[in-house]
This record gives structure tokens, sequence and C-alpha cells, in this order.
């Protein structure tokens, strides 16, 4: 199918047609074949009042729930998800039934890439059940095609264990993910310690959990040399350790969660347990601390976070549901509210050139001759969120059911499209 972009706001930073309007013309094959003032004939025609482009977006941090939890999501209802929200490439996080800890894993998660819009980079577990204990066969998920290496929802909580494998990827340069938590201190906790956590009689999980262990992976850095990469940062000192030991010279990235960007935890007053996440909903200040993080460059990523959980899990008392929200359809709608006088360019950076940059991965190109791999968007149209236009096999999330501004209209790549007819 060949697909003219009529109009399309271009945004490719360092390309000649960077914030320019032009026709883009994508032939059946998915290679750009024309950008300029023509118009040729085209199977489908995408229109729209404020149109634009970009490389296609990539989510540095998903989950899928498969193989072992499919009842919550699985392969393809997550990649329909995931190129409904404008994803043509994710990243999926090992923690799964059995995890994903063996190169013959590692192939399971990339089996759907030859016929999928969406492609799934694998991430491999550090440790064997993402346990923190044993260390698993990386070189060999490496070869099998794992972009990175972490205990995902788990953090590595073993000193040992983390410094030894900062030392083993630098064989290959390969990069440490590791999400900040002191387990010990955030035990049974279910939410931000602070005024809320208080007021509504529920155990916290205090930000210094999160800042310990920066503080400690940060040291254990700068001993053994290497690269890593915070995963949902979401406290301000947290995050202030991390732009000290940037500006020291050391080999940091980081990600914030959408969500983490625009809720703080006085939205659970009413004990939603669709709220529930884990890093938890910080405060203000810490809202508006990522939020300047942001606008400063500070912070590399934005992440979906995507968390499926089934009714089973999320329909309980608050102290007993499960973590998680929903992140991949939702995505553009949360980050444009942080605009806030950004070039939407520069946020867009944020989850298609950042994450590419930091996995070592070849950024595309919109020019032509080049293959297509594009997300298409509109920032100001409106469209609703309901069971109709949830591709995800769960509904935990608190937008399911509001009108959201700011619509994903299809994505092309690895020569197929995806089209959102939803409104």
């Amino acid at each position: 199918m060949s697909i003219l972009l009529k109009s399309a706001k271009i945004l490719s930073p360092g390309s000649p047609h960077h914030n320019q309007k032009l026709n883009v013309f994508i032939s059946d094959s998915g290679v750009i074949k024309s950008i300029g003032s023509t118009e040729p004939k085209a199977t489908k025609v995408i229109e729209s009042k404020n149109l634009m482009v970009s490389m296609g977006w990539f989510d540095m941090r998903a989950n899928f729930n498969d193989p072992g939890y499919e009842h919550k999501e699985d392969l393809n209802s997550g990649l329909k998800a995931a190129a409904a929200g404008g994803f043509t490439s994710v990243v999926l996080l090992p923690n799964t039934n059995p995890c994903i800890e063996t190169k013959n894993d590692v192939g399971y998660l990339m089996s759907k890439n030859q016929n999928s819009v969406t492609q799934i980079y694998p991430l491999g577990a550090v440790t064997k059940g993402c346990k923190g204990e044993d260390f698993t066969e990386i070189l060999d998920m490496h070869a099998a095609g794992a972009v990175a290496f972490t205990d995902g929802e788990n953090p590595i909580w073993n000193t040992d264990i983390l410094l030894k494998t900062l030392q083993y990827l630098q064989k290959f340069d390969g990069l440490l993910m590791n999400r900040p938590e002191d387990t010990y201190l955030t035990a049974f906790g279910t939410m931000n310690e602070g005024i809320t956590s208080t007021l509504l009689g529920l155990k916290g999980m205090p930000g210094l959990a999160e800042e310990i262990m920066v503080n400690r992976d940060i040291e254990l850095l700068k001993y053994a040399g290497g690269r890593i990469h915070f995963s949902n940062i979401s406290t301000a000192h947290a995050l202030r350790q991390i732009v000290k030991a940037k500006k020291k010279g050391l080999n940091v990235t980081c990600d914030v969660a959408a969500h983490n960007l625009i809720f703080d935890d006085s939205v659970l007053s009413d004990y939603d347990t669709n709220y529930k996440v884990n890093p938890p909903l910080r405060n203000k200040r810490d809202v508006a601390a990522l939020e300047k993080g942001l606008n400063s460059m500070n912070i590399d990523v934005i992440v979906t976070a995507h968390s499926p959980q089934d009714e089973e899990s999320k329909k309980l008392e608050f102290d007993h549901a499960d973590f998680g929200m929903l992140g991949l359809q939702t995505f553009f709608p949360t980050v444009l509210q942080k605009l806030n006088g950004m070039d939407i360019s520069t946020l867009v950076e944020k989850f298609t050139t950042n994450p590419r940059k930091i996995l070592k991965f070849p950024i595309p190109k919109i020019a032509e001759g080049e293959h297509a791999d594009l997300t298409i968007f509109d920032p100001d149209v409106s469209w609703k969120y309901d069971a109709k236009s949830n591709y995800s096999k769960s509904s935990n999330s608190p937008m399911l059911g509001q009108t959201l501004t700011g619509k994903v209209l299809g994505v092309v790549n690895n020569g197929k499209s995806h089209f959102n007819s939803f409104v």
C-alpha cells in the first residue's frame, strides 16, 4: 500500500526538511520515494490540520507479560497496543515466567518481528529468575539479540553482582539498566511516604530508598567503569545525584515514566488502585523537579512503563493490589501535558533519538530512498480512550473512559503500516 502524507510537518533534527511542511510519499515496499510539494497518487492519503511526522517512536521500557502471564497481555495484544500508541520499537522487560534469561527466551520474544510493524527488542535478565543471586548466560543472550541487561522490575540488590555485571558488560560495551530501590526500606509499602500516605493510613515508600540505591550504583560505576542507565527515576534528589555524576564524566543516563511526570500522590485520595505504581507517584515537589529535568535535558528518555494487570490483580484492597499502569496508548496525550513552552521536536527526541543513542542503535532518517520508520500524529486532535479503542488485554488505566488530546494517526515500519481509526 502506497501512502501520501499531505503537508506534514517533518520533525527530524539535522535534516534539511526539519520543521518544514511537505508531502511525504511512501511506496508499497515501505521506502520514502519523495519529499516535496508534489502529490503522487497513493493508495492511502493522510491529512490533518496539524499533521506531523517523526522517526518511529521508541519505548525503552514495557512489559508484555509473555510468556507466563498471557491473561494480562501477550505479544500479539502488546504489539497492537504499541502500534496504536505510535511505537515502532519497544524494549521488553525480562520479568516473565520464565524470565528472559537464555538465548531461546530472547529468540521467542523476537519471533514476531518479521511480520510486525512494531519491532521487539528484549532485555536480558542479569540474574536467574531476576532474584539477584546467580548470573545468567549474559554473553549468549547478547549474541542472540538482547539489547541491554537488567533485572527489570526488580532492583539488583546484590552489590557484588552489580559490580561484576558492570565489569563483565565492558567486554562488549554492554549497558546495565537498573531500577533503583532499596527493597528493605520499601517493604510492605504501597505508595509514596508523605502527608498523603499518613492521611490515608497506608504504609509509605520513602524516596530515600531510591536515592540510596542511585548513590550506591554511581559509586560502583566510579570504581568499576562501564555504562549504567537508571530506570524510572522519581525523586528530585535522585535526579540531582545523576546530574552530578554526568558532570563528572561518568557514563550515566536515566529515564522517567510518563505517569510520574503528570500525577502526584494526591490522586490516591480515593484509593484508586490504577494509580498504584512502583516507583510510586511522588509529591508535587518531586514532579516539578522531574519536569525541570525534562526541560533542562537532564532526563534523557521518557518511557511508557507499560505494565498490564488483570482485574483480579487490581480490583482489591489497595494494600493487596499489584503495582502497574497501562502506558502505551495514553503516552502521547500524557507527555503533551509537559510541553510548557518546550519545542515539540525537543520533546519527541526523548522517545526517538535519545533511546536509540543510549542503546547504540542506528538513527532512522526521513529522507528520499530511506526505508520508512515513521510515526504520524496530530497533537491537536482529540479521541476517546475506551474499551473499543484499547488494544491491551488489560484495562488498568486511570485514563480509561476519558477524551484525550493528542492522537497518533499511524505508524509505518518494516515495510508495513498501522493506522488508527478510533475517534
